[in-house]
């Protein structure tokens, strides 16, 4: 009741709303070199988080607005937290305006993840299904720091967005930079994205020097869905060039002998749909191909097939399942929204739960 009653006090007075989602499940993984997986993890369908979101009318149509999410793990009460970042999800803040559109500054998701996660996917990044899976949504494919990121207002349901993050780094002012825009349509029941991300990978000994040593990561995607009522259908094609533009999930899952290599060359396709059913359920599908076009062809599928029923309108109780095949040695895992995953099968049942 204390706890409650300052959140409220706090809401009245600073704009400031508490929000997040606790979700836990158990996962079992086969097929990969650590043999058969059962475990508890957080995170499974989306990543449980604890955030605080404000907002102070400026007036005149203008806003200040600022956001503080970090990651939690239910399974054990840790922060998810590898890099020591406690707002690791995302820290920003900006303005906002009516007519002018969104300026905001700081830690912040890319264009390319949120079309992935947000129009592509029918698991909606998550659950065994995910399109994280074989898309390249791994590390700063997801977010970025440093980041200064504009969006446009609506207009006829067509809007635009752009972002650049600053790689600073001492020595070169392109070392670690990343930027990317996006041209997105939503009306009705369409909803449709095209966006690009460009990642520089030199690091601040290479990018010192007069001649670029490596290769930047550019990736290309569109993105649709079309909501017909008694089906939802999803389509997403991308486009990945240059090092670090599909990254692999996890170096050797399998233990080859000769390890797999990510690939610098490779188009990714989905084909999805959500089929609401009964009044609270929902069946999610999915098929993945990742077509790696270097000498190596290590080309993999993926299957998906899961059931989300809700409860109510926050809680929610889910089930899945994916399975992937791998070609010529590929080395691609079947993973969730929180885990890379070990092997090429995965099964989740769990339970969610939005505040």
């Amino acid at each position: 009741m204390i706890i409650g009653g300052f959140a409220a006090q706090a809401q009245a007075q600073s704009n400031v709303t508490i929000y997040g989602l606790v979700d836990a499940g158990l996962v079992g993984e086969r097929g990969g070199a650590a043999g058969s997986v059962t475990k508890v993890t957080s995170g499974i369908g989306g990543q449980s988080r604890l955030g605080f979101r404000g907002t102070e009318d400026l007036g005149g149509g203008l806003s200040a607005i600022f956001t503080l999410e970090t990651g939690v793990k239910v399974d054990d009460g840790a922060l998810d937290n590898a890099n020591s970042a406690l707002f690791n999800r995302q820290s920003f803040v900006g303005l906002k305006s009516k007519e002018a559109g969104t300026l905001t500054i700081g830690r912040q998701y890319t264009m390319l993840y949120n079309a992935m996660s947000q129009v592509a996917d029918p698991f909606g990044a998550g659950y065994a299904g995910s399109i994280k899976n074989l898309f390249p949504a791994a590390g700063a494919n997801t977010r970025t720091s440093n980041a200064l990121v504009y969006a446009s207002p609506s207009v006829e349901g067509f809007s635009a967005e752009g972002l650049y993050s600053l790689g600073e780094q001492a020595g070169s002012s392109t070392a670690g930079r990343q930027f990317g825009f996006g041209l997105n349509y939503a009306n009705g029941p369409l909803n449709a994205r095209l966006v690009y991300n460009n990642r520089n990978n030199d690091t601040a000994a290479s990018g010192a020097t007069p001649a670029k040593l490596q290769d930047s990561g550019r990736n290309t995607l569109f993105a649709i869905n079309y909501d017909f009522q008694v089906v939802k259908a999803y389509f997403a094609y991308g486009a990945d060039k240059g090092v670090n533009s599909a990254a692999l999930p996890v170096a050797n899952a399998y233990g080859y002998a000769v390890a797999p290599k990510a690939s610098v060359d490779s188009n990714d396709l989905l084909i999805g749909v959500q089929v609401p059913v009964a009044p609270s359920g929902t069946i999610m599908a999915s098929y993945i191909r990742k077509n790696d076009k270097t000498v190596n062809n290590q080309d993999a599928d993926q299957w998906a097939l899961g059931y989300l029923h809700s409860l109510s309108k926050r809680t929610g109780m889910y089930v899945a399942y994916a399975k992937i095949k791998n070609k010529n040695g590929a080395g691609y895992t079947v993973g969730n929204n929180n885990e890379a995953g070990s092997g090429d099968k995965a099964f989740n049942v769990g339970i969610r739960h939005a505040f």
